[in-house]
């Protein structure tokens, strides 16, 4: 899935006198604060770290209270959804003219009507609500399905996305998936295919040469030999 990246950053924490004795406990704290919140300064929401200190020396920062600055060096794991992007969300919510999806289990989107491809049909059959293709049978999406989605916007501040599922490689990951598969499947077997009769013309080829004559491969016509001039003619 895209909208994920791996960023190496260097950090002073500003950790106040009080918890010069708990330093280590105080650096987790500050960055925890930071999880599941969009950041400028990283250009997207933190959902994970790995931190290093770097120095156990600590510069004492001025100011009514003396906070001290303690250097880290830190892996985060950013989630940075931007337009274009092709996400995977699990389908919370299905209505007539929407639906909704949870991606990494904690940013909502929405998919409305008009980014719906027209392919999907809405369908309530006994208060079970589905959106299914009308195309491929089996190409459905309900409540509980896994999709593929392209992200039209995405608010920073509440961490919604608005989606897409006009591209035709956006849907049910399972089914596409499957039918990716299934592609593959067929175009590896007509490539064997396509080996195995250049393996018997090659054959028949070698075969030709090494009866001691050339002839064209797959001739229809039969090969007149050459007589030779006996020396009594001349």
């Amino acid at each position: 899935m895209e909208g994920l990246k791996v960023s190496d950053v260097n950090l002073v924490v500003h950790v106040h006198p009080s918890k010069s004795k708990k330093v280590s406990e105080a650096i987790l704290r500050e960055l925890g604060s930071l999880l599941f919140k969009f950041s400028e300064t990283f250009d997207g929401v933190v959902l994970a770290y790995d931190v290093n200190i770097l120095s156990d020396l600590a510069k004492i920062l001025p100011g009514i209270h003396p906070y001290f600055g303690v250097k880290l060096k830190a892996k985060l794991l950013l989630f940075y959804p931007k337009p274009d992007m092709i996400l995977e969300g699990k389908v919370v919510k299905i209505g007539q003219q929407s639906i909704h999806v949870i991606v990494l289990g904690f940013s909502s989107a929405i998919i409305t009507e008009e980014d719906i491809r027209e392919e999907f049909e809405y369908k309530d059959k006994h208060g079970l609500e589905v959106f299914a293709s009308t195309s491929h049978r089996r190409h459905k999406i309900k409540v509980g399905t896994v999709i593929r989605f392209l992200v039209k916007r995405f608010d920073e501040e509440i961490l919604h996305i608005s989606g897409s599922l006009v591209p035709v490689h956006t849907g049910n990951v399972h089914w596409l998936d499957k039918k990716l598969e299934d592609r593959t499947h067929v175009n590896r077997t007509a490539e064997k295919r396509r080996e195995s009769e250049g393996r018997v013309e090659m054959e028949e080829h070698e075969k030709v040469i090494n009866h001691g004559e050339v002839l064209p491969l797959k001739s229809d016509h039969p090969t007149k030999k050459s007589k030779r001039r006996s020396s009594g003619d001349d």
